[in-house]
């Protein structure tokens, strides 16, 4: 996985948001911990597969939250300031989106 350091000098579009966002990642490596434990312990089959279903779904609401920061933030800097900048965000928060959909 590449990343990005397009960064603009006010920070990243999620910033006002990090603790929030560090507070439900915390939660989430929690869950992954509990799954780990849960298959050493032999439990049922269904029940890791709920809790597997849960941590999913946490992950896509982390990744929607990030996307629409960046596309409120990031983006509409870009669109704002237009020229090749714009286009790339663009582009940037398009390739992200289909990512998004294919997981």
């Amino acid at each position: 996985m590449t990343a990005t350091t397009n960064a603009s000098p006010a920070g990243h579009g999620y910033i006002s948001d990090k603790d929030r966002y560090l507070a439900r990642l915390k939660r989430i490596e929690g869950q992954t911990r509990g799954i780990h434990k849960m298959v050493e312990q032999d439990s049922y089959c269904i029940d890791i597969l709920t809790q597997i279903s849960a941590i999913n779904s946490a992950l896509e609401n982390v990744a929607l939250g990030l996307l629409d920061d960046h596309l409120k933030h990031c983006v509409t800097s870009a669109v704002k300031d237009g020229g090749a900048e714009a286009e790339a965000k663009i582009n940037e928060a398009s390739k992200a989106i289909s990512r998004l959909v294919k997981s």
